[in-house]
């Protein structure tokens, strides 16, 4: 069975097998979870990630979905980068099936890879201003519902509101 754990810090020091990124389309950086993973992980990172470019995503990355780079000098196997949807609440139904949707992705592509432990962000909390409550439930719902085959998921929140928040949506689904 499958731990899921949460943890307060900073994503890019996560001894696991696979981190996400909550990347952007292009796959080339960006701010926040996004720019942190570049920077830490250095020029290995965008490299394969301007292959990929190259060659299966020219258009960039569609929402949803995952896909999966060396993690370069960060102390993990991989970064599995998905893109989360921008929130708005006038399509929050449609855009709540994206935002699981990189989880299930992310976990689909990181079991493929042999990952036994996995270390997500908040997807789609930050700079897409997806609000956190609404988010953490999204995450802790959809991860619980996958039963992925691995020995951890690790939401690794930045800062301690979030940390907070997820808690306490943990604790309200449990029970």
């Amino acid at each position: 069975m499958t731990q899921i754990t949460l943890v307060q810090g900073d994503i890019t020091d996560q001894r696991v097998d696979a981190v996400v990124n909550a990347a952007n389309s292009s796959l080339l950086g960006g701010g926040g979870v996004d720019g942190a993973i570049h920077r830490a992980g250095g020029p290995e990172i965008l490299a394969e990630c301007r292959r990929l470019r190259a060659s299966h995503y020219g258009k960039g990355l569609t929402t949803g979905r995952a896909v999966a780079t060396t993690a370069g000098r960060l102390p993990a196997r991989w970064v599995v980068h998905t893109v989360g949807p921008v929130f708005r609440a006038e399509d929050r139904p449609q855009r709540a099936e994206l935002l699981a949707s990189c989880y299930r992705e992310s976990l689909r592509v990181a079991t493929e890879l042999g990952a036994r432990t996995v270390a997500f962000p908040a997807i789609s909390a930050g700079i897409f201003g997806w609000p956190l409550d609404d988010a953490a439930r999204i995450a802790l719902t959809t991860v619980a519902e996958e039963e992925p085959d691995l020995d951890e998921v690790r939401f690794v929140l930045f800062g301690a509101e979030s940390y907070e928040v997820f808690a306490r949506v943990r604790d309200e689904l449990a029970g």
